[in-house]
């Protein structure tokens, strides 16, 4: 009997049935910690991102007032005029130390973030059987806060890494950052995703990401819808004129629009003109930020599902006899299945619809007259409580136990 047609005959693929991930010790520490990059990655490219940024600001600043010291040398000033401008020198150098003190706490904290997470991730190797099955139960729940976030459930996120205690573990405080993008975005502004672009410049041209481009290229398109042809020039000129050694194409389609306008029907400009161009930058906005922190492109729940759904998924799952057990019953797990292949099964496992234990050769398969197939386990049960009689739980059908026959398995 090959794997793959034995739901109509009641029985089920072995790896169906099995107790929660999340109540089982880790057989192989290492294999998980290899999943776990991106719990590591995102507070690391974090902390990056803060002493850039406070390095900038530092650079920025210190320049400032050593040209303001050098020009009160080179400028004649009364005593009054030097003690004015070097008192305004000093506040703005006060100025930078409280800059600097939140910048601190906020590297700490991330610190501590870093080190919070490494102390997780040795419990796998070091921690005792008791601390290893509490760590199953903190994944579980670390990847229902990464999917809630990144499905824009921020308050019911932030509620379950509260209850559950894992704040540190969890990357709340960037996807909240982010959210002001997303929302923005999604009114059908560029303002804060500009900001962004200009807050992580270095990163995003090093990646040679074209999100600026794009950006710039809707104000562009929205100022011509505007028919605001002047301001859509003058913007042009200012903000799109840089992107033409690498974006020429793009750039002359763009600027062709100043004629055809946004009432046009030719389809090769009024794409430009469809309001889903604001949808495409809200999902280049998500890929750009995941790519900036190391993250995975897909909801850690999605992969952990998909790696169970890929030893599950074989032909018989689409087939109309397919037993209700099967999780590819469900319309969202055959989604996530969609681009997984089919399992090779070399040799068939078969589990009893009735008992749930495995047949094989201490417990082999015992067929109906009906076709359906069961374990003699739990047909020796069936026909004890009643007397000798067998009743096919799937269809009602019912016979003595001498009628069955055995199945053997290949």
């Amino acid at each position: 009997m090959m794997d793959g047609e034995t739901a109509s005959n009641g029985i089920t693929p072995a790896s169906t049935p099995g107790p929660s991930p999340a109540l089982r010790l880790n057989d192989h520490p290492s294999e998980s910690v290899k999943l776990e990059h991106q719990l590591v990655r995102v507070p690391y490219e974090h902390l990056k991102k803060s002493m850039r940024a406070t390095t900038r600001l530092v650079e920025k600043e210190v320049s400032a007032v050593v040209a303001g010291v050098a020009e009160a040398v080179d400028k004649e000033m009364s005593k009054e005029e030097a003690v004015q401008h070097l008192t305004s020198l000093v506040s703005r150098l006060q100025g930078l130390k409280r800059k600097l003190d939140e910048s601190n706490k906020n590297e700490q904290g991330q610190v501590q973030r870093c080190r919070a997470r490494l102390d997780h991730l040795s419990i796998l190797r070091f921690g005792s059987k008791e601390a290893q099955l509490k760590w199953n139960h903190t994944r579980v729940e670390r990847i229902l806060v990464d999917y809630m976030l990144r499905s824009s459930y921020y308050d019911t996120a932030v509620k379950l890494a509260e209850s559950a205690n894992i704040q540190d573990l969890a990357d709340i405080d960037i996807f909240l950052d982010a959210r002001k993008v997303f929302e923005a975005l999604e009114n059908r502004d560029c303002t804060e995703a500009l900001a962004w672009c200009a807050e992580n410049k270095s990163k995003l041209k090093k990646a040679k990401s074209k999100f600026e481009f794009k950006l710039r290229l809707q104000e562009f398109i929205e100022l011509v819808r505007s028919e605001k042809m002047m301001e859509a020039i003058m913007y042009a000129r200012k903000h799109l004129a840089p992107w033409g050694s690498t974006n020429m194409k793009e750039l002359q389609q763009a600027m062709a629009t100043l004629a055809f306008k946004s009432n046009t029907d030719c389809a090769s400009y009024k794409i430009l003109f469809d309001v889903k161009q604001w949808d495409n930058l809200v999902q280049q906005f998500t890929q750009e930020f995941y790519k900036l922190y190391g993250m995975t492109m897909e909801p850690l729940l999605n992969i952990h599902l998909q790696a169970g759904l890929s030893a599950l998924k074989t032909p018989s799952c689409y087939e109309e006899g397919c037993t209700k057990e099967d999780p590819l019953l469900q319309e969202s797990f055959r989604q996530l299945a969609e681009p997984l292949p089919f399992s090779k099964h070399v040799h068939s496992k078969l589990v009893c619809f009735i008992s749930k234990e495995l047949m094989n050769e201490d417990n082999p398969p015992l067929v109906l007259p009906n076709g359906y197939v069961y374990s003699r386990k739990a047909m020796e049960e069936m026909a004890k409580n009643n007397q000798g009689r067998i009743t096919c739980p799937r269809t009602g059908h019912s016979c003595n136990f001498v009628e069955l026959s055995k199945a053997y398995i290949s």
